[in-house]
């Protein structure tokens, strides 16, 4: 048989020696470069922490945790507090989601169910064209064209209607400057309703079509469907989105700095201008001497910032988990 096999060409079968393929080196290398690349995600966050934590480390002891919930901010006097910061990052992103999340839905809902395919590229198109502006262009549009419409014709009807009515009138006072908390709300409203529009969007185009179609068959009406089929099958996906959308808008620097006015002092009013905590660091970092206490505070403010998304994201976890469950 040997014989055979050698005049044949073939020789002997001699077995697979995989220490001697490139296997063996190329796959510990890829394994490596795999496990670098997510402790290079924690180590930087962990920098990024660090840095923040210990830059405002010094104005936390100098005014103790009443930094947290004192509404001072002067430069003059020395006297920080954060208070007014959280209280309009916290007010701007509820406005924001809140305005934002029925159009959401209703975009959503129109392109994957009542959309023609004529009308779905171009609007789907259009939303991603959204979401690749840049938010210092949002922020001039802002200034330009939605703070005098707001102040002409938005604000003084509302002052003068919704302002006189009890128990909410306290939302609707004051001079119609046209920028303030509202405004900035509507803005950050528009920069992230592409992200939850999507997100919908995918969720809604993953609900099985034997579901939609077991719905209809049994006489369900389009709203029926979406209601009890679409939207209860999706939602863990959504609440996601609705978290997603809720960080993006309390990170927003640039498009709030120009439309919320930039006021540090607390006020219910819808209306009145405030501040938030990205929009007071780019406003005051430039300003900050090293070392000061003003710019310890403002690392602070930082850190604090920080702390506000890790708790959305730790919420927005803890809500998808109840979902599933």
């Amino acid at each position: 048989m040997d014989a055979t096999m050698d005049k044949m060409g073939g020789g002997t079968v001699q077995p697979l020696d995989k220490t001697k393929g490139t296997g063996a080196v190329s796959d510990p290398i890829f394994v490596g470069l795999l496990w670098a690349s997510g402790i290079f995600v924690l180590v930087l966050l962990g920098l990024i922490i660090a840095e923040l934590f210990q830059g405002g480390l010094p104005a936390l002891q100098h005014f103790g945790l009443e930094f947290l919930w004192s509404p001072a901010w002067n430069p003059v006097t020395e006297k920080y507090g954060a208070l007014v910061m959280i209280y309009g990052t916290l007010f701007s992103a509820i406005i924001a989601v809140i305005v934002a999340l029925p159009l959401s839905f209703g975009i959503a809902f129109f392109l994957t169910e009542i959309a023609p395919q004529a009308l779905k590229r171009p609007i789907g198109v259009a939303i991603q064209l959204l979401a690749a502006v840049p938010s210092i262009i949002y922020g001039m549009w802002g200034f330009f064209v939605i703070v005098p419409l707001m102040a002409a014709y938005v604000q003084p009807p509302l002052i003068a209607t919704l302002g006189q009515v009890p128990l909410i009138g306290f939302l609707f006072q004051g001079p119609p400057l046209g920028s303030g908390m509202f405004t900035a709300g509507l803005i950050l409203a528009v920069m992230i309703l592409p992200f939850i529009t999507a997100m919908f969007v995918e969720t809604l185009e993953s609900v099985p079509p034997m579901l939609k179609e077991s719905a209809y068959g049994v006489g369900g009406t389009t709203y029926e469907v979406y209601k009890n089929v679409s939207v209860p099958y999706g939602r863990t996906a959504m609440v996601g989105a609705i978290m997603l959308g809720l960080g993006r808008a309390l990170g927003e620097t640039m498009a709030v700095t120009f439309v919320i006015g930039n006021a540090n002092r607390l006020s219910a009013s819808l209306f009145a201008p405030g501040a938030t905590i990205a929009s007071t660091i780019a406003n005051e970092f430039p300003e900050a001497p090293i070392g000061s206490l003003k710019l310890t505070s403002l690392l602070q403010l930082g850190f604090i910032l920080f702390v506000i998304s890790f708790i959305v994201l730790a919420l927005s976890r803890a809500l998808v988990r109840s979902k599933l469950d």
